[in-house]
């Protein structure tokens, strides 16, 4: 009788051993591990896309007691619209920005050798920044270099001469103000003056004038019957005594002009100034015209 086919004897489940078991356990956690880590994708979003959070704070110049219900800007300060525009707007104003300008940038002009008798100096290198607006241009100077000759003193006989200059200086200075400051106050006066208390005074003087010359009538001119006429200026102090004698203008005759000088001198001194002329004139200048006539008299006028 033909045999029958035997088929592979099948091994139960509980006849498995442990080694088994672990590596089936393994290759599902891996595969459970791959689906999870390839099924999980990262994608960037579009750079349009992207929002940036801003904040639009508006700067106001007044301000409210009250908070607004529905604000339209916000702001430093509470403040109540009170425009003249239907819509919300941001305000403006005309004053000028409190933050500093940008600073431009400045490029330096390109060197230039100084002369050779000229010390040299250290060079100033300016340093500018565009951003931001608050930071100011910085200014790099290095030290300058100090040669000995800076710290050198003057000598004493130096400063002694320095001092000495400086004292002459201010006592010339000194007597110039004091001069000035005590310079006589001078009035001229002709046969023209027509004030009251100068024309009275100076017709007493011509009086006397005339008097004592004609007492005193020079000798060699009454001989030879000379005549002339010059123009003579006698300063007066204001004690009446002679100040100074100017001859402006000659007769032609050096014995009438030595004459008029002889008898001013003959008729000084002359009367005090009165106190309304004192009290104003230091020294009086009388201008006048002499006349020496051929019959031997004198005449001022």
């Amino acid at each position: 009788m033909p045999k029958k086919a035997t088929s592979p004897a099948r091994v139960p489940h509980s006849l498995a051993g442990p080694g088994d078991r672990l590596s089936l356990t393994l290759f599902f956690a891996l595969m459970l591990h791959a689906i999870v880590i390839l099924g999980v994708s990262f994608q960037a979003s579009p750079p349009h896309e992207r929002h940036e959070s801003s904040l639009d704070v508006t700067l106001v110049h007044s301000r409210s007691a009250k908070a607004p219900k529905r604000p339209d800007f916000l702001a430093q300060a509470n403040q109540i619209g009170g425009g003249t525009l239907d819509k919300p707007a941001k305000p403006s104003t005309p004053l000028a920005s409190p933050l500093p300008a940008p600073v431009p940038a400045v490029t330096p002009p390109p060197p230039q050798a100084p002369p050779p008798s000229e010390a040299r100096k250290a060079p100033v290198r300016v340093i500018t920044t565009q951003a931001p607006a608050s930071h100011k241009a910085r200014v790099s100077r290095p030290k300058e270099e100090t040669s000995p000759a800076h710290h050198q003193h003057p000598s004493a006989s130096k400063l002694i001469s320095n001092s000495m200059q400086i004292a002459s200086l201010s006592a010339e200075i000194e007597r110039s103000m004091r001069a000035y400051a005590k310079r006589p106050r001078r009035r001229f006066v002709t046969a023209n003056t027509t004030e009251a208390r100068y024309a009275m005074y100076v017709e007493a003087w011509r009086k006397k004038i005339e008097r004592i010359g004609n007492l005193n009538y020079p000798d060699e001119a009454k001989r030879r019957r000379l005549q002339g006429r010059l123009r003579l200026e006698v300063a007066l102090n204001a004690d009446g005594t002679i100040n100074d004698i100017i001859l402006r203008q000659s007769s032609g005759e050096r014995v009438l002009d030595d004459a008029a000088l002889r008898i001013v001198h003959l008729a000084a001194p002359f009367a005090p100034f009165p106190p309304d002329i004192r009290k104003e004139t230091d020294i009086l200048h009388i201008i006048r015209t002499w006349e020496f006539l051929s019959s031997s008299r004198l005449y001022t006028r």
